[in-house]
């Protein structure tokens, strides 16, 4: 069993990141720890609801429910975004360029690399945000489908729809592919070149967690006893096609983070365990051991040596790999 540096923090992990190479965990009561050496930076007046890493790894963006949208680098140091009075900010994104998306409610904010700000208001509260991989386009999750929006352009937002309740977004790393994440314990995809639907359902719970596998060939999903993988390097995507599973166990996987290089995945489990499964074999490896709590945040570092991860006890570590 590879070797964990326990962590103890504050509060419920939220998420992780490597920021600037630094593992950094964001905890709901508003704390960023940075590192190992107990550095907690507290960048809100209150709890931190979202955060997502920047596009150039560099700083991390979170929003709370103080209204406020923040950029904290691996050093400690945190600058203001943007500000809402006392509106919750419980959705955010990164794209190309430097430039960050937000929602509170039903109005969408992007802010690019100039520091110009756009706005949208959607007919229904935005639920999930992503950018596209190039250009400045945002996908905006929400009640009954995706909207596609090219932000500073007259063009109109582009609906695409499904009845339900989509609650997070993921674009596949080529940006032909769009999936959301369901209320109805289900996700939902498009293929943009012409509008395919794909359906992806038999989730026992809701699917809080997606991970898209080196080059995009899986998207990996919690929400069962096992982590079910979609593969999308079929002509038709995962239509018609079975699911890979992996780390099959009577706990429901809570989380998902595939490596950044190889094909295999980590998977954090409702118990805390969680395993390393390789795709070809479905051989596993032992990374903790159950500890009670929910595992709710996975990241791997850039060279997919170390495993950073947290869970809602506040119980968090450090998976060394290397040995």
């Amino acid at each position: 069993m590879p070797e964990v540096t326990p962590l103890s923090l504050s509060g419920y992990v939220i998420d992780v990141h490597y920021v600037g190479g630094v593992p950094t965990f964001i905890t709901g009561d508003g704390a960023i720890a940075l590192g190992t050496a107990g550095r907690v930076v507290k960048p809100h007046a209150g709890g931190i609801l979202a955060s997502v890493l920047a596009v150039d790894g560099k700083s991390v963006i979170t929003g709370g429910d103080d209204g406020k949208v923040m950029r904290t680098t691996a050093d400690g140091t945190s600058t203001l975004i943007a500000e809402r009075g006392r509106k919750w900010i419980d959705v955010v994104a990164a794209g190309p360029g430097g430039a960050v998306a937000f929602a509170s409610g039903r109005t969408v904010v992007v802010i690019d690399g100039t520091g110009k700000v756009h706005e949208l208001e959607r007919p229904r509260a935005a639920l999930g945000l992503t950018f596209f991989p190039k250009g400045l386009r945002l996908a905006i999750a929400g009640y009954n489908g995706v909207g596609l929006w090219f932000p500073g352009t007259a063009a109109p937002v582009q609906e695409l729809e499904w009845k339900g309740s989509h609650i997070a977004v993921t674009l596949s790393p080529d940006g032909a592919n769009v999936v959301t994440s369901m209320q109805e314990m289900a996700l939902h995809g498009w293929r943009l070149r012409d509008g395919q639907h794909m359906r992806m359902s038999g989730y026992p719970a809701k699917v809080k967690s997606m991970s898209w596998s080196v080059k995009g060939r899986y998207l990996a999903s919690s929400g069962a006893g096992v982590s079910v993988l979609w593969p999308f390097f079929h002509k038709d995507g995962p239509m018609g096609q079975r699911p890979l599973e992996l780390g099959g166990r009577q706990e429901l996987v809570t989380r998902v983070a595939c490596h950044p290089m190889e094909e295999i995945a980590a998977l954090g489990y409702d118990d805390g365990m969680i395993l390393l499964s390789r795709f070809s074999d479905r051989e596993e490896v032992l990374l903790a051991r159950p500890n009670g709590a929910p595992v709710s945040a996975l990241a791997w570092s850039a060279n997919g040596l170390e495993l950073a991860f947290g869970c809602e006890s506040g119980a968090a570590g450090l998976v060394d790999l290397t040995l």
